[in-house]
């Protein structure tokens, strides 16, 4: 596309780019929300199949923001050679694929792995600088034209703009705001993830066991109505301080999302140690706690996996551990 050129955006799309801004304002400086937010309108504002936001990480490109077919991909890892997004961060220029079976600058097994046949991609500017990729994905060959181009181009100013009111510091404190959760200061869902990949990645290699644990809040939903969302917010950062309390600096404690939590004990001394610190982290959960005259309860429900005796396989240890919270919850729900 010439730079020079008029690209005619419909009324409905450019009027949904203008109110996303509106949309990013009331995220403050939450960059991993607001990563996630642009992701998921990008996708629907280019008709796309899946988003992504990569951010660059020493010789990595890492998924920070996933959506639609990539969603499971969220906190992949790749090298930043050999890839259409590390191209696009070296020239610094918008690069689009048409069919990634024929293109030779594309990792075609990643490619083939989230089922995408063509993409654009659009570099991230921070201070003059490449950070990262906004990237629409399509599963179908030739997918996207000049009109989705600009849309792309005008989205990742948005993002650039979020990147300097987030953080004016330098460049490590952007990637600290993009990997983790604004209110409480835990990882978020995509650091969470990215270590989760590398974990078993390292745990295997060395044959160690890792841990895998999921918690919900129980009770959230009558703090917010009885009390309202101040001391909702209140009881959230008081349980993600107990989380962290009982965490080593090797694991990982995240707020994967509302009052969801997760925690990768990295290494864990086999099931019996997986269920040793599960009692210490109900302990805590089940401390009083006193906000402003009110008492609050932290009650939760936990679930857990282990590697390699459950599973060796990413998706599988999540899921077991979902599930196993959930059960647990259903067992502690009044009849």
């Amino acid at each position: 596309m010439d730079e020079g050129s008029q690209i005619e955006i419909d009324r409905s799309r450019l009027l949904a780019i203008i109110r996303l801004q509106t949309e990013i304002s009331k995220l403050g400086l939450d960059l991993g929300k607001v990563l996630s937010l642009v992701t998921q309108k990008s996708m629907e504002l280019t008709l796309a199949d899946g988003a992504v936001v990569e951010l660059v990480e020493g010789d990595s490109m890492v998924y920070r923001a996933a959506c639609g077919v990539a969603s499971s991909q969220l906190g992949l890892r790749l090298p930043l050679f050999g890839s259409l997004s590390g191209l696009s961060v070296q020239t610094g220029t918008l690069l689009y694929c048409e069919d990634s079976e024929t293109d030779p600058r594309v990792n075609r097994l990643v490619c083939r792995t989230i089922g995408l046949r063509s993409m654009i991609v659009v570099p991230l500017v921070y201070e003059g600088q490449s950070v990262g990729v906004l990237k629409v994905l399509s599963t179908n060959p030739a997918h996207f034209s000049v009109v989705e181009e600009e849309i792309l181009r005008l989205l990742s100013e948005q993002i650039g703009a979020s990147l300097y009111f987030a953080t004016q510091y330098n460049i490590d404190e952007l990637y600290f705001r993009a990997s983790h959760d604004e209110m409480t200061g835990l990882a978020n869902r995509s650091l969470f993830t990215d270590r989760l990949r590398n974990g078993i990645i390292a745990a295997g290699r060395l044959q160690i066991s890792m841990g895998i644990i999921i918690v919900d809040m129980d009770g959230l939903k009558s703090i917010n109505d009885s009390l309202g969302h101040r001391f909702g917010d209140l009881a959230i950062r008081e349980l993600a301080l107990r989380i962290n309390r009982e965490t080593r600096t090797s694991d990982t404690a995240a707020r994967l999302g509302g009052d969801e939590f997760g925690i990768l004990l990295n290494p864990v001394e086999g099931p019996d140690g997986l269920k040793a610190f599960e009692e210490r982290l109900l302990e805590q959960f089940n401390r009083p706690l006193s906000i402003e005259g009110q008492n609050l309860s932290l009650a939760a429900s936990l679930g857990s996996s282990i590697f390699p005796h459950d599973s060796m396989e990413f998706q599988s240890l999540l899921d077991t551990a979902d599930r196993r919270m959930y059960e647990q919850k259903r067992q502690r729900k009044p009849v």
